[in-house]
C-alpha cells in the first residue's frame, strides 16, 4: 500500500509542469512516450531550468518617443519590477528553496541557497539632496548566513524515498569433488539461476521496512539430490522500529518543516528585496526631477545674468555705468554658465544610474545609452501629513515588517532543530521482527532411481509459490538491539550549538524590534523636519524674489547699484536651489517613512504576485500630448 502511494506522489510530480513565474521556470521535458512512462515513477527524468531572461520587457521601449524614455511615477515602478537585475536575482531564492523542500522530503539534508538583500542604487550626488533617512537591514534579519536561511545541525534523518531492489544471476560451474561419496560423481556440473527482488523504506515515524523475494534454480549432474531440477525460494518481511534515538515524526520531518520556513523566509527575502529597491529607484527618479529643476533654475539665471551683462554694455556705451559693471557683469555670467554644466552633468549622471536601474542590459544597450529621460511627474509635497500616532505606527511596523517576520520565522526553526539534535543524545534502541516464508520444489531426480520423494516437493513454480504464500514454512524472529555511545560529544555538542542558535534569536528578535521603534520614531522625526525645512525654503525663496523685484525697481529709479542687484540674483538662485533640494529632502524623508513603518508596497500600489511573476498587469502609454508630437 505504502508502494503504491509514493509510486503515485512520484509519478504525479513527475508530470506536473514546475512554473516559478513567468520568469523562472522548472519544466520536465516531454520524452518518448514508452521510455516516459518507464521513467516517470522512479522520478528518473531530469527537469530542466528556464535560462535566465536577460532582455528588457517591452514596456521600457514603448515608453520612447522622439529620443527621450517618458517616465511617470508609476512607469518607473512597473519597470523596475519587470526589468531590475536585483530582483530577479532575488526571484530565483524562492524555487530554490521549494527545491530543498523537495530534497528534505526525500530525507536529504538542509541546503544554504539564501541570496543577502542587494542594498540597491544611490544618486550621483546623494550629499546635496537627500536626507539621513531611516535605513533598514540590507541583508534582513541576519540570524544566519546566507539571507536568514536555517540550515540543520546533527544527524541527517533516513532517506525518505522508497527503494526498489532486482538482482538476477545466470550461472554454470564445474567442480571436481575430492569426496564423490557425497556427490556421487567425480566432477559436480550445476546449471542455476537466482533472481532476488526487494522493496525497502524507511518512515518519518523512525520505522524501517523491507520486503524481500528470493528464488533459486539448480540443474545438476547428480544423483545425490533427491529433485533435480530444483527450486528453492522465500518470501521475507523486516520490520524494525527505532525506540530512542531517531524514534517519532517530531524528530525525523524536523528537516522538512525547518525547510518550509525557509521557504516562507525566501519569499520575505523577495518582498524586502522589492521593497528595497523600489525604495531606491525611487530616490532616484525624485533626485533626477529635482536635478532636472535645479538645471531649469540655472537656466533661468543663466539667462537673467546675460541680461544684465548685456543692459550694461548699452549703459557703458552710453555713458551711464562705469567699465567695471561689464566685467562684473561678465564675471557673473561665467559663474552661471559654470553652474549650469554641473546642472546639466547631474542631470546626464543621474539619468545613467536610472538606466541601469531599469534595464537588465542597462547602458550596454546602445539604444538606451543614447536616449534621454523626461520625468513626467513633478514633486509635490501636501499641505499636511495625515500620521497616525506614533504608538499605532510602531505597531504597524511590527507586523508589516519583513525583516521581523524572518526573525521569528528563523525562531521557530531553532526551536524544531532543537527537537533533533535533544533526540541524538539518546542511545539507540531499535526493535525488531522478521518473518520469512520458504518454499521448495522440483521434479524426481532422473539419476537417482527407487528414491521417492515427498509428493509435496514435487511440482512446478506453482507449487513453490503456494508454499510460500500458504506459509507452509514459515520462520520467525523478533529481538532488539542497543548501542550506547560513550561521552557522545558531537551530539552534546550539536544540542548546545541549537540553544545558543534560539537564544541569539530570540535576542536579535527583541534587538530588531527596539530598533524598529528607534526606525518609526526616527522617520516621523526626519519627516516633520523635512516638511519645516521645506516651509521655510519656500518663505525664503519667496522674500528673496519680494527683494530682487523691489532691488530692481529701485535700480530703475538710481536708488540702488548693479552689485546690489546682482547680490540680490545670486541669492534668489541659492534659495531657489535650497527650495528643489528641501522638496527633494522630503520625498526621500517620504519614502524612508513608507519604508520604516512597513509600508511601501501599499502605497505604491505594488502587488507581490506580480513582483514574483516579473510582470505588471498595468499597460503602460504616453501622454496624449506626447504621442500627438506636442511637449
Amino acid at each position: 500500500m505504502a508502494f503504491k502511494r509514493n509510486a503515485f506522489i512520484l509519478f504525479i510530480s513527475c508530470g506536473v509542469v514546475f512554473a516559478q513565474s513567468q520568469e523562472v521556470s522548472i519544466e520536465t521535458p516531454k520524452g518518448p512516450p514508452v521510455v516516459g512512462a518507464l521513467l516517470r515513477p522512479f522520478h528518473m527524468e531530469q527537469r530542466r531550468v528556464s535560462p535566465a531572461v536577460l532582455s528588457n520587457t517591452p514596456r521600457l521601449e514603448s515608453l520612447l518617443h522622439a529620443g527621450n524614455l517618458y517616465l511617470s511615477v508609476q512607469d518607473v515602478i512597473a519597470i523596475t519590477l519587470e526589468n531590475n537585475l536585483d530582483i530577479a536575482i532575488q526571484r530565483y531564492a524562492v524555487p530554490l528553496a521549494r527545491e530543498v523542500i523537495r530534497r528534505t522530503e526525500g530525507g536529504g539534508a538542509l541546503r544554504n541557497i539564501g541570496q543577502p538583500i542587494s542594498p540597491g542604487p544611490e544618486s550621483v550626488s546623494l550629499a546635496g539632496v537627500s536626507v539621513n533617512a531611516v535605513g533598514l537591514p540590507e541583508s534582513g534579519s541576519g540570524v544566519s548566513s546566507g539571507g536568514g536561511l536555517v540550515i540543520q545541525i546533527g544527524e541527517v534523518p533516513p532517506s525518505f524515498d522508497p527503494s526498489l531492489y532486482a538482482y538476477a544471476n545466470f550461472q554454470h560451474t564445474s567442480t571436481p569433488l575430492s569426496n564423490q561419496i557425497l556427490g556421487l560423481t567425480p566432477v559436480l556440473l550445476n546449471n542455476s539461476r537466482q533472481f532476488q527482488f526487494g522493496y525497502s523504506q524507511n518512515f518519518q515515524s523512525g520505522t524501517y521496512g523491507q520486503l524481500t523475494y528470493f528464488d533459486y534454480h539448480s540443474d545438476l549432474n547428480s544423483p545425490a539430490y533427491l529433485y533435480n531440477p530444483y527450486t528453492q525460494g522465500y518470501i521475507d518481511l523486516y520490520v524494525a522500529q527505532n525506540l530512542l534515538q531517531g524514534f517519532g515524526i517530531a524528530v525525523n520531518n524536523r528537516f522538512i518543516r525547518v525547510a518550509k520556513n525557509n521557504m516562507k523566509v525566501s519569499e520575505l527575502q523577495l518582498k524586502q528585496q522589492v521593497i528595497t529597491t523600489i525604495s531606491a529607484v525611487l530616490n532616484l527618479y525624485w533626485d533626477l526631477v529635482s536635478f532636472v529643476e535645479n538645471q531649469r533654475i540655472q537656466e533661468e539665471a543663466l539667462a537673467m545674468a546675460q541680461k544684465v551683462y548685456e543692459d550694461n554694455q548699452k549703459q557703458v556705451e552710453l555713458g551711464a555705468l562705469p567699465p567695471i559693471e561689464v566685467t562684473r557683469a561678465a564675471a557673473e555670467v561665467s559663474n552661471d554658465k559654470e553652474n549650469l554644466l554641473i546642472a546639466q552633468t547631474n542631470v546626464t549622471q543621474q539619468e545613467t544610474v536610472l538606466k541601469n536601474a531599469l534595464s537588465r542590459n542597462g547602458v550596454t544597450s546602445a539604444w538606451l545609452d543614447e536616449v534621454g529621460i523626461i520625468p513626467l511627474d513633478h514633486i509635490v509635497v501636501p499641505e499636511t501629513d495625515q500620521l497616525k500616532p506614533t504608538a499605532k505606527l510602531m505597531e504597524q511596523a511590527i507586523q508589516n515588517r519583513p525583516d521581523l517576520e524572518k526573525i521569528r520565522i528563523n525562531t521557530e526553526s531553532y526551536k524544531i532543530n532543537l527537537t533533533g539534535t535533544k533526540n541524538a543524545l539518546l542511545p539507540t534502541l531499535q526493535a525488531f521482527v522478521e518473518l520469512t516464508n520458504n518454499g521448495l520444489t522440483g521434479s524426481p531426480n532422473a539419476l537417482a532411481p527407487g528414491q521417492i520423494p515427498p509428493a509435496a516437493f514435487v511440482g512446478g513454480y506453482g507449487n513453490l509459490a503456494g508454499q510460500i504464500f500458504r506459509r507452509d514454512y514459515p520462520n520467525y524472529s523478533a529481538g532488539f538491539s542497543l548501542n550506547i555511545p560513550f561521552r557522545n560529544r558531537a551530539a552534546q555538542a550539536d544540542y548546545v550549538t541549537d540553544q545558543l542558535n534560539l537564544r541569539q534569536a530570540e535576542l536579535q528578535l527583541q534587538k530588531e524590534i527596539n530598533q524598529v521603534h528607534v526606525d518609526v520614531r526616527n522617520a516621523v522625526i526626519q519627516l516633520q523636519q523635512a516638511r519645516a525645512r521645506y516651509e521655510n525654503a519656500v518663505a525664503a525663496r519667496k522674500f528673496s524674489q519680494q527683494t530682487l523685484d523691489a532691488e530692481q525697481t529701485r535700480f530703475k529709479f538710481g536708488e540702488s547699484s548693479i552689485a546690489t542687484v546682482l547680490q540680490a540674483e545670486r541669492d534668489l538662485n541659492t534659495y531657489q536651489n535650497a527650495e528643489t533640494q528641501s522638496m527633494a529632502n522630503y520625498t526621500h524623508a517620504k519614502v524612508a517613512f513608507d519604508e520604516a513603518v512597513g509600508q511601501t508596497l501599499e502605497v505604491n500600489g505594488i502587488s507581490m504576485a506580480e513582483a514574483a511573476a516579473g510582470h505588471v498587469a498595468r499597460q503602460s502609454s504616453l501622454p496624449d500630448t506626447i504621442s500627438d508630437g506636442k511637449k
